[in-house]
């Protein structure tokens, strides 16, 4: 066989192709980059030093006050429970410091004379009922007499004397029945007036509160009005309405032009002196105290507290618009703890090893430390060192003093 004819059905093929070792080194140097960013990733944060100092809540005068006076804390709604009536106390069901409901009993009293003016009250009526149904039944007589002497004497049967006498016995039993009607109502008002003194000697509390006081024992006397230093109690127990705690103040009159319905005021109990509570003036009273000079401003809690309680001693002070802001909380951090981001200020707390960014709302710069009034609580710690990889989140190590 003719051999170029052979080489024409031959089946060229393209020669192969070996990566170049460039290209393989590339790739391995990749490989390395993305193993060392892989492990970079999965190690730890380091964590940044820093250095941190406790916030302090604001002891003493309160900046921005423009009147300092003192107190007491009083209950809008206060009320000795007594009796309608004069009685000997049967059970008592209250103790102090128990919380009651309005219409609970609180007390009951001795009714065993009120039981028996009640059943003899029931009896009156029962016999009173059925002597007007007998006065009834003899009007019924009467009536039939009545008509059938009409009838005689219409047919000239019987007499007109006859006639007048059946007509003068119907209408004076008739009037017996209206009376005995109104002795059956007579003897339901009494019952109804027993009744009410049996459910009067069943004390109840007129409001819901705290009983603060119990004044009476079973078996001592009670009665609405002072026995002038006998033995007979005037009251089973007080009852305070705790959601109506305020605090009543005696302002000297020569500076109650400080002082507007709605200002601002920070109060400080005497038990408490380093809780600042936010209040608010209710009202002026709109009259002075000659003898004293002073006028009475009644100033109400933002928000109540377990803690507080009737007749506790209170310092106030009254605050101005601007102070106000501040809601009667101020705390000091020290000055290097406070940086300005945009228009806002902020610091960094220390929580769990972990920084947090808080925004703060200065109100007062002093030489080594800030006055903020809001975003930040007494007793937290705030970072003090300055460093530019502080974030929110960051972990944290604080140095050791």
């Amino acid at each position: 066989m003719d051999k170029s004819k052979l080489d024409k059905l031959r089946i060229e093929r393209p020669p192969e192709r070996r990566p170049s070792v460039r290209w393989l080194m590339v790739l391995a140097v990749l490989g390395v980059v993305a193993a060392a960013a892989a492990w970079l990733l999965l190690q730890p944060a380091a964590k940044i030093e820093v250095t941190t100092e406790p916030a302090r809540l604001i002891q003493g005068p309160v900046p921005g006050t423009v009147l300092n006076a003192s107190g007491y804390v009083t209950a809008r709604r206060q009320a000795t429970v007594s009796a309608k009536f004069t009685g000997r106390v049967e059970e008592i069901l209250i103790e102090e410091g128990m919380e009651v409901e309005a219409g609970q009993v609180l007390a009951r009293l001795d009714a065993s004379n009120i039981n028996a003016s009640l059943r003899l009250a029931e009896a009156r009526l029962a016999s009173a009922r059925t002597s007007s149904k007998e006065t009834e039944a003899l009007l019924t007589e009467a009536r039939a007499n009545y008509e059938r002497s009409a009838n005689l004497v219409a047919r000239g049967l019987a007499s007109d004397s006859e006639l007048d006498r059946a007509r003068a016995l119907a209408e004076s039993l008739a009037a017996q029945l209206e009376r005995k009607e109104a002795d059956v109502e007579v003897a339901l008002r009494e019952l109804d007036v027993y009744r009410q003194q049996l459910e009067d000697s069943i004390i109840r509390a007129p409001f819901a509160g705290i009983v603060v006081a119990k004044n009476a024992q079973p078996g001592e006397m009670i009665s609405p009005i002072s026995a002038g230093g006998g033995f007979t109690r005037t009251g089973i127990g007080t009852i305070v309405d705790m959601d109506s705690l305020e605090i009543e103040v005696d302002v000297n009159e020569a500076y109650i032009n400080r002082v507007t319905a709605g200002q601002a005021v920070v109060a400080t109990l005497d038990a408490y002196p380093d809780w600042q509570i936010p209040c608010h003036v209710i009202a002026i009273i709109p009259t002075a105290d000659r003898q004293r000079a002073t006028v009475e401003v009644r100033v109400g809690f933002d928000q109540l507290d377990v803690r507080i309680l009737p007749d506790m001693g209170v310092k106030v002070a009254f605050r101005d618009s601007s102070a106000a802001e501040g809601g009667g909380r101020l705390v000091a951090v020290p000055a290097a703890a406070v940086r300005a981001e945009g228009e806002r200020e902020v610091v960094f707390i220390a929580r769990d090893g972990v920084a947090e960014r808080r925004a703060v709302r200065v109100v007062e710069r002093r030489q080594d430390e800030v006055l903020v009034s809001a975003g930040l609580s007494g007793g937290e710690r705030v970072v003090t060192t300055a460093s530019a990889r502080l974030s929110d989140g960051a972990a944290l190590r604080e140095a050791s003093k």
